[in-house]
């Protein structure tokens, strides 16, 4: 991937928004088009365009490939979660890794991908390196779709101080001509279409030189077995990974039991404050005795009478005082959306909040202390 190539560089064109990230937009529109679950990039670089592809929903594994892994060290930190990633764990996985490598070497880890993003990549390959290029992509690999973005030579009249090539190490730079002859040979021979575009617009009026880049997107006509891919797999791995980070997500038991119970302790604490606030407002007797009147809150008596305590929990299907204690029924906590929809089942609700939240002694509702918290306190 080559970012190093600055456009607005150069004096009279100037790309809104830089070019790069044209690229990469065209990249993440395609992924929210298609939806893919696993992502490479292979010529990652600087794992700008995987920090953004991570905050895509539908994407649960990320890979980055260079042949450079110091640049991959001084930016991997991007793609490490963040507090508010554990405060508030997604319900989806996500699981990054950057492994050491070049494109022109056949890995196992690199199977199973729906998506294969080379951004700017082939003109830095040597020619050795580009022979072999379409069978590890196409032919090993084998995603759903690859995208190709590569420079334009057309286009570079239009950019002073441009003569042979825009970056120092682009080993070619092909025209349309060359770019789109090589990638429909090298669909034909794997089974892929390729369709043809490109991202930064010519000025008005040099609209025959194309795209500055141009890009090539490969479908997969069939779909690759699960038998052929594994026979394809070498003994051994020959890619070093630098970097992995799994993301926290509610599809792991002990985040979905962290939000679960967060969530019902929030859940009883709403409900409860709700019923000791219509108690206070309940009128209050008081007797011919002075001394004998009811000066404190006391819930259990003012709402409900002496013997409640006396009646087994389960038999109640809303929320009650009794003595010292608010008893919220877990039905109850259970209705509640987010609740449900963390759960699925009450008898997951069950399980998970075991242990971790005071249930009366049947277990079937929340205790929390009656004590009554008013904005003072």
């Amino acid at each position: 991937m080559d970012k190093d190539f600055k456009e607005e560089q150069f004096t009279g064109i100037k790309f809104i928004p830089p070019l790069y990230k044209q690229r990469y937009q065209f990249v993440k529109d395609l992924v929210e088009k298609h939806k893919p679950k696993k992502v490479a990039d292979l010529g990652c670089a600087d794992c700008s365009l995987l920090w953004m592809l991570k905050y895509c929903s539908c994407v649960e594994v990320l890979a980055g490939v260079d042949v450079c892994a110091n640049i991959m060290k001084e930016n991997m930190h991007r793609l490490a979660p963040l507090p508010g990633d554990y405060l508030q764990p997604p319900e989806r996985s996500l699981t990054v890794t950057l492994h050491h490598g070049s494109v022109a070497h056949k890995d196992p880890c690199m199977l199973g991908f729906d998506l294969v993003t080379c951004v700017e990549l082939i003109e830095h390959l040597e020619e050795s390196e580009l022979k072999k290029f379409p069978e590890v992509v196409f032919g090993f690999m084998a995603p759903s779709i690859v995208v190709i973005t590569t420079p334009n030579s057309e286009f570079n009249p239009l950019l002073p101080g441009v003569i042979f090539c825009r970056h120092p190490d682009h080993k070619f730079e092909w025209n349309r001509a060359q770019f789109e002859s090589w990638a429909l040979e090298t669909a034909s021979s794997y089974d892929y279409s390729v369709e043809f575009t490109g991202v930064g617009h010519p000025p008005t009026g040099m609209e025959k030189f194309g795209f500055c880049t141009q890009i090539g997107v490969f479908v997969r006509k069939c779909p690759q077995t699960v038998e052929s891919a594994q026979s394809e797999e070498p003994a051994e791995a020959v890619y070093q990974t630098v970097f992995k980070a799994v993301y926290p997500s509610l599809k792991d038991e002990k985040y979905l039991q962290n939000a679960v119970v967060s969530e019902v302790i929030f859940t009883a604490q709403i409900i409860k404050q709700s019923l000791l606030d219509h108690l206070m407002l309940e009128p209050v007797e008081y007797s011919d005795d002075p001394t004998e009147t009811e000066l404190e809150f006391q819930p259990s008596m003012t709402y409900y009478s002496e013997d409640l305590g006396m009646l087994v929990v389960e038999n109640s299907v809303e929320p009650f005082v009794c003595g010292n204690m608010v008893y919220i029924p877990l039905t109850t906590i259970f209705s509640s959306p987010r609740v449900n929809q963390l759960c699925g089942t009450f008898e997951k609700l069950c399980e998970l909040i075991a242990g971790k939240v005071t249930l009366s002694s049947d277990g079937s509702a929340v205790m929390l202390s009656a004590e009554y918290e008013n904005e003072e306190n």
